[in-house]
């Protein structure tokens, strides 16, 4: 390995431990504005205002996540296109984790205390496809995405009806996780085998199950 070749793999470590570490222990900042911003906060009963902040710790918590997914695909992916289309969705996902943090602060809610460990596990996940090649970085992205939408179609149901800020949020989470997917899939993604696609649908239900009640 060349010197050149050292210090890339040395700028990419750190700012890998930089992201963790803002991640996980900073408050976020979004670049753009918060979808429904400029709506008035809803007037909830007490049941419905914990039941939508943990709806929005779920999918803080799923951000938390995409952070991690994102870091280390990006430590194997060899193709420059490849390592942009991550980095530009990674950014993206930065503003959603902004966005469920401010309305889980906005009803009164806490993020999951299981953050630091679904962080960890999903890194590893994000790492191992990497190894794979870029083809299935790409397809796993996708697969990751198509799995986040139905998800979010899940949580939009299940709002309450009243609380519009919540649902613009997810509304506009949706539509970037649909870009994503079709931008991974256009650039040459592999479809996933299915037992890897059962597998990934079953860690989902394990985070989404115990971070709407931890």
């Amino acid at each position: 390995m060349t010197s050149a070749a050292r210090l890339r793999g040395i700028d990419r470590l750190l700012a890998g431990v930089d992201r963790t570490l803002r991640t996980l222990l900073a408050p976020p900042h979004a670049r753009r504005a918060r979808p429904g911003e400029s709506l008035p906060e809803p007037d909830l009963s007490p049941d419905d205002r914990r039941h939508a902040a943990a709806l929005m710790r779920v999918n803080h918590t799923g951000e938390v996540c995409a952070q991690a997914l994102y870091q280390g695909q990006l430590l194997g992916a060899r193709d420059p296109a490849v390592r942009a289309l991550l980095a530009r969705a990674a950014d993206e996902e930065a503003d959603h984790l902004a966005w469920t943090r401010q309305r889980i602060d906005a009803l009164d809610g806490r993020t999951s205390r299981l953050d630091p460990l679904f962080y960890a596990g999903a890194f590893a996940m994000g790492a191992v496809s990497s190894l794979a090649g870029d083809r299935w970085n790409l397809g796993f992205l996708a697969e990751t995405e198509r799995q986040v939408e139905a998800h979010l179609d899940d949580h939009l149901a299940r709002l309450p009806e009243a609380d519009a800020p919540s649902r613009a949020v997810l509304e506009q989470m949706r539509a970037d996780e649909a870009d994503h997917a079709q931008h991974a899939k256009s650039g040459g993604g592999a479809e996933l085998p299915r037992p890897v696609r059962a597998a990934m649908r079953a860690v989902s239900r394990v985070m989404t199950t115990t971070t709407y009640h931890v």
